[in-house]
């Protein structure tokens, strides 16, 4: 039996409700709908940029595909620099299990401290961080094979340097991002870093490819470099260089190579030296690169210049005498002195036995300006034309500012200031006949032009006297080679100390040419702060010379001029400084 709803006597359901409420509720609900879809479309199809950008920032990466950067080359084809096949390990914190067995286990294959890779790994809201870059290719496949979740391994490379100590601060080194930071990897950096490609991909939460986006650009290599530097003849310089700063127990020192024809720089050796592999705790001392970056007075090396200039002028002539008695000199109440009296000497004589008395009285002959025109045509006081970082310019004051003891000193070297490599091209005057060779660090393939500076003939002059420097009754016979002609001017300079100069610190100097009638080479030897008790250019560099000379020319495949026969080498005549 059905019992009905009494309507009535209920006041709720008495009450008719009006039909536009229902109707208005209807109709908001309708519009909420409209607005929903009309905001799901405006989002999906009209302006769905914003969130595809957040999909891509949370799942789209950019793979950057490495290029492999140039190889750099000796002279011969010889490898001094090469990039070869590495890995780099990288992670997405948040999704690293951290496990302290696996994580110990990865901290050992990567050779670093737990610590340190705990510290990389505790920014969970980063998506990318690198754990360690350039690993050997053989421990990125053994951290694969662990296959911890989060941890990825990419392909990269890194650059290996044959030549280590010998060659460092030719060839510089890069930084782990492939840029160069010393050296030929900063000067020729453009030509060596090729272009890396890159290719747009979607991974999966676990760092897996998924999809492919767009297109791949694929990596442009690097250039080779073909350098003008002879890797044996470095090798064999650096390591006499390195004898001879340990046998002296000197500070430090240079070895300059060049070829006078060509204007090549066949060796730039410096030692104190570093593995461009390995260069952790390294200092300033074994970076500069000393030849190039450090200037110094070049004592008693300049002297063949004034020689020169001398007989260019007509001033004297290579038999011309010239009173040295009583072995000083006064001028304006300065003392300039020789290391012997050595009485009347001819032009010759003076570059032979070094005398700071005949090379002052003819300086003192000239005008300023001459002496500087000279100096400025040969590249003092100018940055060498090579482009290399660090290279100094040197120190030569405008001439009319010389008073007359600052000229006498500049005729033997003291009060201007210059960098070995300036030193060694300087002579190449000698070598060229009167010309001044340009210079390169990359192979010439034509032969240089050099820019005359004097006549052929006085130069021959000046090489005849750089020639009996080396013989008995001069400052270096300790330079002469077996089998090979030289000549050449020894140098010791005190080295400056506040305002002033130190009594006991030297800088040891020989730069000369081989062989002597048609020189292929010039060479330049500097030996900072030698202490063992002998300090002379003569003692110290020559010796160094000798047998850079003596094996350059031979690798050169330069036949000798002289015979080979035992030499007996005189005691060299100490040398003014």
């Amino acid at each position: 039996m059905s019992r009905s709803i009494p309507y009535k006597s209920s006041p709720l359901l008495a009450s008719r409700t009006p039909v536009w409420r229902s109707k208005l509720v209807v109709a908001f609900l309708a519009l909420g709908f409209v607005a929903l879809a009309a905001r799901a479309a405006y989002i999906q199809v009209i302006s769905n940029d914003f969130f595809q950008r957040q999909g891509e920032v949370r799942f789209a990466r950019t793979l950057e595909l490495p290029a492999s950067r140039g190889r750099i080359l000796d002279r011969n084809g010889l490898v001094l620099a090469s990039s070869v096949l590495a890995s780099s390990v990288w992670a997405i914190p948040e999704d690293v299990d951290r496990d302290p067995k696996q994580l110990q286990q990865l901290a050992g294959l990567l050779e670093m401290p737990l610590a340190e890779l705990s510290k990389k790994l505790q920014d969970e809201d980063k998506t990318f961080v690198w754990i360690k870059r350039q690993v050997d290719e053989s421990v990125g496949r053994q951290v694969k094979a662990l296959k911890l979740p989060g941890i990825h391994v990419r392909p990269d490379y890194k650059r290996q340097y044959p030549e280590s100590d010998a060659a460092a601060h030719v060839v510089g080194f890069t930084n782990v991002e492939d840029n160069g930071q010393e050296g030929v990897e900063l000067a020729f950096n453009k030509t060596l870093a090729g272009k890396p490609g890159s290719r747009r991909v979607i991974k999966d939460r676990l760092g897996s490819v998924v999809e492919v986006v767009g297109d791949t650009i694929a990596p442009v290599d690097g250039s080779d470099l073909l350098l003008s530097i002879d890797s044996k003849i470095q090798f064999f310089a650096f390591q006499k260089l390195r004898d001879a700063v340990r046998e002296h127990k000197a500070r430090a020192g240079s070895v300059v190579v060049l070829d006078a024809q060509s204007g090549e720089v066949l060796t730039l050796a410096n030692f104190p030296s570093y593995s461009p592999a390995a260069r952790q705790n390294l200092s300033g001392e074994q970076l500069r690169n000393r030849a190039l970056t450090d200037s110094f007075e070049p004592g008693s090396t300049m002297k063949p210049f004034v020689a020169a200039l001398a007989l260019q002028k007509g001033l004297v002539r290579p038999e011309t005498t010239i009173q040295t008695a009583p072995g000083k000199l006064t001028i304006t109440g300065s003392t300039i002195s020789d290391a012997h009296a050595y009485g009347v000497l001819t032009v010759n004589e003076i570059i032979q036995k070094s005398s700071n008395v005949g090379t002052v009285k003819m300086a003192m002959q000239m005008q300023p300006r001459d002496m500087w025109e000279i100096y400025s045509a040969v590249g003092f006081g100018q940055k060498p034309q090579l482009p290399f970082p660090g290279a100094v310019s040197g120190r030569l004051r405008a001439y009319k500012t010389w008073r007359p003891i600052e000229q006498a000193t500049m005729s033997y070297g003291y009060g201007l200031s210059c960098s070995l490599f300036q030193l060694a091209q300087a002579y190449t005057l000698f070598a060229r006949e009167g010309e001044m060779a340009p210079v390169t660090l990359l192979k010439a393939i034509e032969p240089a032009v050099g820019v005359r500076v004097m006549d052929a003939r006085h130069a021959a002059a000046v090489r005849h006297m750089l020639h009996l420097a080396t013989q008995q009754g001069g400052t270096a016979p300790k330079a002469q080679t077996i089998g090979y002609s030289v000549g050449g001017k020894t140098g010791t300079a005190h080295k400056q100390e506040g305002k002033g100069y130190a009594s006991k610190k030297y800088r040891s100097f020989f730069v000369g040419l081989a062989p002597v009638e048609q020189p292929r080479i010039v060479v330049a030897v500097m030996i900072d702060e030698p202490s063992a008790g002998q300090y002379y250019g003569g003692a110290v560099a020559a010796p160094v010379f000798s047998e850079v000379v003596q094996q350059s020319l031979r690798m050169l495949g330069i036949q000798p001029d002289m015979a080979v026969k035992p030499q007996i080498v005189a005691q060299a005549v100490e040398e003014s400084f």
